[in-house]
């Protein structure tokens, strides 16, 4: 039987390569495109991915998520996706080190402005691993805004069909 953390791992670095897949699809030339005055610019919406990541797993390690200490977007969303496969290979190292009597501990997560809640760890993983695959649709229309082909996700796209 496949234990949870197990089965976590599993999921998140399958969604990962699902992730860069769909971020290696946008445009450099576009990075800085942004469809409303309100949203993220392509380059930051893909930093979501490594900011996300990082403050989580050492967050889970410690027992506390601070996003205070995040780096700014580097300047070029190549920098972004080289660093995304980079923390994401560390984290998985990270996590892997954790015993699941640790991941089944409980610890704060914002919840609402000003409003933490007492979550286990293994469950705020899936959160916010949920939360990056939200984040992966954003980019995903991000991408056919920009006139860039929309890869296979979960099934078939226009621009990647299943040919059967």
């Amino acid at each position: 039987m496949v234990s949870e953390k197990e089965n976590f791992m599993r999921t998140w670095d399958r969604e990962v390569q699902i992730t860069l897949k769909v971020l290696k699809n946008y445009p450099p030339s576009r990075q800085d495109y942004k469809p409303h005055e309100k949203s993220r610019s392509a380059k930051e919406l893909a930093w979501v991915f490594v900011v996300e990541e990082k403050a989580t797993i050492a967050g889970v390690i410690s027992g506390q998520i601070d996003f205070s200490n995040m780096s700014s977007t580097p300047t070029n969303i190549k920098d972004v996706l080289s660093e995304f496969e980079k923390s994401h290979k560390d984290g998985m190292n990270k996590l892997k080190n954790m015993s699941e009597d640790d991941l089944n501990k409980t610890m704060r997560f914002p919840v609402a402005a000003k409003k933490m809640m007492d979550f286990r760890k293994l469950d705020v993983l899936w959160m916010v691993l949920m939360d990056q695959i939200h984040h992966r649709g954003q980019f995903s229309v991000y991408l056919r805004l920009v006139s860039a082909k929309v890869p296979s996700i979960y099934g078939p796209t226009a621009d990647e069909p299943w040919n059967n």
